[in-house]
């Protein structure tokens, strides 16, 4: 039903760019990303253009407490003017974006691209804090293991 939906916007209206915000943007409400959608009503969309807004230098992510400034649209007001790729922007035609079954009817539509421009994703977390979080998943892993063996030990 998403699908549908999501394809029926892009067959009726433009959508001309998307804006791939952060994670933390709507925090604390959800830490997860966000996009700005920018629809218009000239025709269906043929590309879209994506965006996506980098953190400030040596910021992990948004919070509450620490949230996203005007300021940091600056490059993207910029960019907007030009619409040239470069390694935070690309464009995506629509046609690839919908994916329909034999008898014509929408099955898939996605919206999430992501950055073709982007190596493997970054861990900028200090070693030993990698460590210590491997560490802790392997323990949280192990003590679901243990509770798992001692509810079969209990059915034997």
């Amino acid at each position: 039903m998403s699908a549908r939906i999501k394809a029926d916007l892009l067959e009726k209206f433009n959508l001309h760019t998307v804006v791939r915000l952060r994670e933390g943007v709507f925090a604390p409400y959800t830490d997860i990303p966000a996009n700005l959608i920018f629809f218009d009503t000239t025709g269906p969309t043929k590309d879209i253009w994506y965006y996506e807004m980098p953190l400030p230098e040596g910021r992990k992510k948004y919070s509450k407490t620490a949230p996203m400034a005007y300021e940091e649209f600056a490059d993207c007001l910029a960019w907007w003017k030009t619409r040239v790729p470069n390694e935070r922007a690309w464009k995506v035609s629509a046609g690839d974006l919908i994916q329909r079954d034999a008898q014509d009817r929408v099955v898939a539509c996605n919206l999430d691209i992501k950055n073709p421009h982007s190596g493997a994703i970054a861990d900028h977390r200090a070693p030993a804090e990698i460590v210590d979080a491997i560490i802790a998943q392997e323990q949280r892993i192990l003590g679901i293991m243990d509770e798992i063996k001692a509810v079969l030990a209990e059915r034997v």
